[in-house]
């Protein structure tokens, strides 16, 4: 299984179990996208602040300002998908999550901040496999699809309905 290397800063505050989250995500997508269920594969989840991810943005996509997850994969999704089981290590990609960002959107929609959290590492470990909302409509509602199925499997709710 794909090993997550994980790095919590300050604002993100010291409860709920942030890296237990993330590895309950994981586990929870394992299935509907077995890709990532390589022990080849690693990736780096930083949880940090709006600041951080602001700065990650501008210099990474041109975006002048914060956004909730960054993901920078570094396979090619075939690349991936013809992945042996056997070899040397490989790194899947990086993954960074705004705290304030996360919790305001969290605040809006009426949820916690970790039920939000979960999303959007499912969100970045399936960017990372190589899915990609913004190709097409077609490509957008397979990749909320999954999301959908994995955040069932934790026991959180469709994040693309709004409640009442």
């Amino acid at each position: 299984m794909l090993s997550l290397d994980i790095d919590i800063d300050t604002p993100w505050p010291p409860e709920p179990d942030w890296a237990d989250l993330a590895e309950r995500a994981l586990e929870a997508l394992l299935e509907l996208a077995p890709e990532l269920d390589n022990q080849r594969l690693s990736a780096s989840l930083l949880f940090t602040s709006d600041a951080e991810v602001h700065v990650l943005n501008r210099e990474w996509r041109s975006k002048d300002k914060p956004t909730n997850v960054l993901s920078f994969p570094m396979l090619a999704r075939p690349d991936l998908l013809a992945l042996a089981p056997d070899g040397a290590p490989e790194m899947l990609g990086d993954i960074a999550l705004a705290f304030e960002t996360c919790a305001r959107e969290a605040a809006e929609k009426g949820i916690s901040v970790a039920d939000h959290t979960a999303h959007l590492i499912v969100h970045g470990l399936l960017h990372l496999a190589g899915h990609d909302h913004e190709l097409s409509t077609a490509d957008a509602e397979a990749m909320e699809a999954l999301e959908t199925k994995a955040l069932a499997r934790m026991g959180l709710a469709n994040p693309y309905v709004l409640p009442g």
